[in-house]
């Protein structure tokens, strides 16, 4: 697999049609079909259902085309960061974060950041917390905010805080009849929404060991890829999410309470990689714990 096949494949994905994409890669259609080919014989699957009109990706296709935009966004964040490191025009620091994060601290650490080092390109990167540790070991990104613990070796992971877990639930909801803080077991017998569904382990494994802590069977378990999603489902009353504190603020069409018990929470954790020397990693390190004694993240 190389980056032309990912990017012939994302044309045709996109256009749902091998014409129209050839014709924007400013090539022939026979060799665009060939390497779609040649990328589906090595992976093993069909990616794209021709005979539908326009064209269909497969199960795979679609994990492909979402995993293909991500790398190739990523390679011209590369190039172009490569490009002005070369011209000495200015630093880039790679910050992955998961999106939860960006409801708490991590929009006002950044403007801080920029404050403090103007000189800094700073690049911002969705990454779901398992995909951050290989990001830091490939050098794809410097420095991670995530949710899970970890045990590598060769990543650093500073627990922040542990923030506490709120449960949304429908405004007509028994649940939502109070604002007052629900124990885990009050869950019991629930449809659950969980995010993100892929990749695992996730966020959401992290949720259903809580419920399964507390003996908690919901009655059912909807697996969705994004927290907007699993709010906006149980706004449409199709059942209950649990999600960090901050991240209320979503949506206002849905009733929130917190969650009883000291294990009812999520960390929030600051990952990088072990002995990285550069001055970036302490300046936040020094900005969180301002941010800290101001009570802001």
């Amino acid at each position: 697999m190389d980056l032309r096949q990912l990017r012939y494949f994302v044309a045709v994905a996109r256009e749902r049609n091998f014409t129209r994409a050839a014709q924007i890669l400013n090539i022939a259609q026979p060799p665009l079909s060939r390497q779609i080919q040649l990328l589906e014989e090595e992976l093993g699957v069909p990616l794209i259902i021709r005979k539908s009109r326009p064209v269909k990706l497969t199960d795979a296709g679609r994990l492909l085309y979402e995993q293909a935009l991500q790398v190739l966004g990523r390679v011209e964040q590369m190039r172009d960061a490569t490009r002005r490191v070369g011209l000495n025009q200015n630093s880039v620091l790679s910050i992955g974060f998961v999106a939860s994060t960006l409801y708490g601290g991590l929009p006002s650490l950044v403007r801080k950041l920029r404050q403090r080092a103007p000189e800094l390109d700073i690049q911002l990167l969705e990454l779901v917390s398992i995909q951050q540790i290989p990001a830091l070991k490939e050098g794809r990104i410097d420095i991670g905010f995530g949710r899970l613990r970890h045990s590598d070796p060769s990543v650093t992971g500073i627990v922040l805080r542990e923030e506490r877990l709120v449960v949304a639930t429908p405004r007509n909801s028994i649940l939502a009849e109070s604002d007052a803080p629900l124990p885990v077991s009050g869950l019991a017998g629930q449809r659950v929404i969980v995010y993100p569904k892929e990749p695992r382990p996730s966020y959401a494994d992290h949720v259903l060991g809580l419920l399964h802590g507390h003996d908690v069977r919901p009655t059912g378990v909807q697996e969705v890829r994004e927290i907007q999603t699993a709010l906006g489902l149980v706004a449409a009353e199709t059942g209950i999410c649990i999600i960090p504190a901050s991240a209320r603020q979503m949506r206002s069409d849905v009733h929130y309470r917190l969650l009883e018990g000291e294990d009812a929470t999520s960390p929030v954790i600051l990952n990088h990689r072990v002995g990285d020397s550069s001055p970036y990693i302490e300046l936040i390190k020094d900005l969180i714990r301002e941010m800290h004694e101001e009570e802001t993240l």
